[in-house]
């Protein structure tokens, strides 16, 4: 008796369901995916207990006939794919064919659809994978398919599913990704109790941004401009003849100011051909571009829309599809990480003081065209190290000193309405409903600073000999002089070895360096550049090399810790590390041990001198490492802090 033997239907769809139906929010995403491949202009999702009971997804699409409504249970059965060839340019959400034999595998399923020149439409219904039904039925042009007891004929599947809140919780976090990703298709997610998710079609994504989060998150956002870069100027291949053959990439979207900051990634949503993906390059991308803005350990938020000939992204290395491959993932990833640079480059976003941020969030919690998550308190983070001020003086300081405290305030994950697994936390027993778009997004004037007016500002003096205090017209500044003139030196060592080598400061007595194995490997592969930035040494023996010159404001006592510190850092890479990077690590090490310390008292002159130089550079608002350089706390903030308006 042969040994291999061919699976049952019902089985093998209960093997593919286990691939594509993980829980109740998977049934959630094939379903709305189908929907939007319909071309639904309004797609109604309801849930109950948490979608565990049942799950109804209704749209107005192109709908079925009776024929395809039953062919469309069958495996691998589509209307989106044709022929082999059709693999290589998918341009639809869903093409595999496996969502609805697979949901109907381990659930009851009703479908309900007619098309719109139909006068009566098709009901069908199965349980468990067996077709139980199929009727004439009067419909509403579009589909509606409901879903109960997702599991029920497989109870080891089904207890490894999460509580009733957690489980919706993952539907709301993947309608509103979708939501995003569509602006202009009206989404509607409700429970029988509240009204989760209700946005009208707007035309802009910066309009469903603001329905979904609401005008304090959108206020905390930097556009980034529409940039379009082309595959045959970037990499000039021989075989792109044409100018249809020169793949174009659009990338545009929405990224978080430098002090927005969480401890994970899951607020950052990457939409490729508007489908939702988990790309690791495109993750590192923005990782790159965010290099030497944020801390390390620290992530931001980012909406980000690429688009491309379809031809240029495989799609189908994933049952679930949340996984792509680009023809040319290197020209993907430094466009995408340069158009992201240029965005935060231009703006130049400047932090504002949290607390101030917080009272005049508390202040517009009322607003009636929040969208979701509209209950949330709270406001953006501090970023780390970032004090909050309360008074300025009181009985307790010491004369002549400022007062800084810490003052409690809502997490970001809060202000975002997400929990610590990424999934959105939901006002259970609250609606929070986004209106029709009526009105374009407000932002109260003068509420964020202008790096510009850095140049402007009249130190008064220091805190602690650590922190310089200047005004102008917007407001009270705090500059940190150390990252402040890390940011200026670092800028000015990057810039002057991408336009040559740099010279450096020769040592009296040479200083000898132990390195262990790893350090040495390193020392090996990276001592070109080192010598190119001013770092002069050589092996003097199995394991040990003497710096016989550093570079520029380097003093013989800091050389060997500078030594060190580039070394590890460039070994905890893991990976070959490329030029630019390897130049902006150097730099950013350097600088950190050239800058001003803290606790240097310094004159006015030198203060004046320092902002001028601050107000020169690209990235004003933190230091290379990330961390924050100015503070400001407007004019109109400090009179609401007053209680004048």
């Amino acid at each position: 008796m042969s040994r291999i033997r061919i699976l049952a239907e019902n089985v093998a769809n209960k093997i593919a369901a286990g691939e594509v139906i993980e829980r109740p929010a998977s049934v959630v995403k094939e379903l709305v995916e189908n929907a939007l491949d319909a071309g639904a202009r309004s797609i109604r999702i309801e849930a109950e207990s948490g979608g565990k009971r049942m799950i109804r997804v209704t749209d107005d699409g192109s709908g079925m006939n009776h024929d395809d409504a039953l062919l469309a249970f069958e495996r691998h059965a589509t209307s989106k794919l044709q022929t082999a060839d059709d693999l290589l340019s998918i341009a639809t959400l869903g093409f595999r064919g496996e969502a609805l034999p697979s949901i109907a595998a381990v659930s009851r399923l009703v479908l309900e659809t007619r098309t719109a020149d139909q006068e009566r439409g098709t009901r069908v219904e199965f349980a468990g994978g067996k077709l139980v039904s199929v009727k004439p039925a009067g419909v509403p042009a579009g589909t509606s398919i409901s879903v109960a007891e997702v599991f029920y004929c497989m109870p080891a599947r089904r207890k490894f599913l999460k509580s009733e809140t957690t489980e919706l919780g993952h539907i709301a976090s993947l309608v509103t990704h979708y939501a995003l990703a569509h602006p202009e298709v009206r989404v509607l997610l409700k429970t029988p109790a509240q009204v989760i998710l209700d946005c009208a079609p707007v035309e802009k994504h910066s309009d469903r941004v603001y329905q979904v989060f609401g005008r304090q998150a959108l206020d905390e956002l930097v556009e980034i401009p529409m940039g379009e870069g082309s595959v045959r100027s970037a990499t000039r291949e021989p075989e792109l003849e044409s100018e249809e053959e020169a793949a174009t990439l659009r990338v545009s979207g929405f990224a978080s100011r430098p002090e927005v900051q969480r401890t994970n990634r899951n607020g950052i949503y990457i939409f490729v051909n508007r489908r939702l993906v988990r790309d690791r390059l495109l993750l590192h991308a923005i990782g790159e571009a965010y290099r030497h803005v944020t801390p390390p350990g620290s992530f931001p938020v980012v909406l980000l829309f690429l688009d491309l000939p379809y031809r240029e992204v495989d799609v189908n290395v994933h049952p679930a599809k949340i996984e792509v491959r680009f023809r040319h993932p290197q020209f993907v990833h430094d466009f995408t990480r340069d158009t992201l640079r240029h965005a935060l480059s231009t703006a130049r976003p400047i932090a504002g003081f949290p607390a101030a941020r917080a009272a005049a969030a508390t202040g517009n919690t009322q607003d009636p065209r929040r969208g979701y998550a509209a209950s949330e308190a709270g406001a953006f983070p501090a970023p780390p190290g970032a004090e909050i001020p309360t008074s300025l003086g009181s009985s307790a300081a010491a004369p002549g000193r400022f007062e800084l405290a810490s003052a409690p305030e809502g997490s970001f994950a809060q202000r975002l309405g997400f929990g610590s697994d990424g999934v959105i936390n939901l006002p259970i027993g609250s609606q929070a409903v986004a209106p029709p778009f009526s009105e374009a997004p407000s932002t109260e004037a003068g509420s964020l600073p202008s790096p510009e007016a850095i140049a402007d500002l009249k130190p008064l003096g220091q805190v602690n000999a650590s922190f310089i205090v200047a005004v102008n017209g917007e407001g009270l500044w705090i500059i940190d002089q150390h990252v402040a003139h890390e940011r200026v030196l670092f800028e000015q060592h990057l810039r002057a070895r991408r336009e040559g080598e740099l010279g450096g400061q020769r040592l009296l007595v040479p200083i000898l360096v132990e390195l262990n194995p790893r350090q040495l490997a390193t020392f090996e592969q990276i001592s070109e550049e080192l010598r190119a930035n001013g770092f002069e040494a050589g092996l003097m023996g199995p394991r040990s090399i003497a710096i016989h010159a550093t570079p520029a404001g380097i003093s013989g006592g800091d050389a060997e810790k500078l030594l060190f510190e580039i070394l590890d850092e460039v070994a905890r890479e893991n990976q070959a590390i490329s030029i630019d990077s390897l130049q902006a690590k150097i730099a950013a090490s350097t600088a950190c041990h050239a800058a001003i310390k803290v606790n240097t008292p310094l004159d006015t002159t030198k203060m004046e001198w320092l902002l001028g130089e601050l107000a020169k550079t690209e990235y004003p608002m933190s230091c290379p490492h990330g961390r924050p350089v100015v503070l400001r706390y407007s004019v109109r903030e400090i009179e609401r802090a007053f209680k004048r308006i």
